[in-house]
């Protein structure tokens, strides 16, 4: 493997009312949240995914199937920790990641330093190293219409 590696990550979730809105580990409030056989936290899964898509390890749903009962529920906290011991193992540490995450509503502003610091603390990195983006979809598609949230993560490794 090289020294640097790259890995880009994409994750959706319908939201729907009477759900927890989770989002970087942070409860956000707001009337709807995600439908997910785990706690549905989109940033989290989007990072996860671009983790191992960095270093050919495919995706999130090939180490933690939804069709597995022990993910039931689970904090994608518990899956973003496990991620970056499989990143470990592999000899990487994170360089930084740039993540977006779309919705409509409730805005994120208040919340991102508060999801920047929970992922640099699980991910053992510089806060500096975490930057988080909040967009809307201007009411376009599905996302846009208040009915889903998406979220984009690209991370750089290097070699430990």
């Amino acid at each position: 493997m090289s020294n640097i590696r790259i890995g880009h990550g994409y994750d959706i979730h319908r939201l729907a009312e009477g759900k927890k809105l989770i989002i970087g580990g942070v409860i956000v409030p707001y009337n709807k949240g995600e439908v997910a056989h785990s706690d549905g936290d989109v940033l989290y899964h989007a990072i996860i995914d671009s983790l191992l898509g960095a270093i050919a390890e495919g995706d999130i749903g090939k180490h933690f199937p939804p069709s597995d009962e022990a993910y039931k529920n689970i904090d994608s906290a518990l899956l973003l920790e496990k991620t970056f011991k499989i990143i470990q193992n592999k000899g990487y540490l994170i360089g930084n990641i740039d993540a977006t995450v779309i919705l409509e509503k409730p805005k994120l502003s208040s919340h991102i330093d508060s999801m920047r610091k929970n992922i640099s603390a699980i991910l053992h990195t510089d806060i500096n190293n975490v930057s988080i983006k909040a967009k809307t979809k201007e009411n376009c598609d599905s996302t846009g219409e208040g009915n889903a949230i998406e979220a984009f993560s690209s991370v750089l490794l290097l070699r430990s």
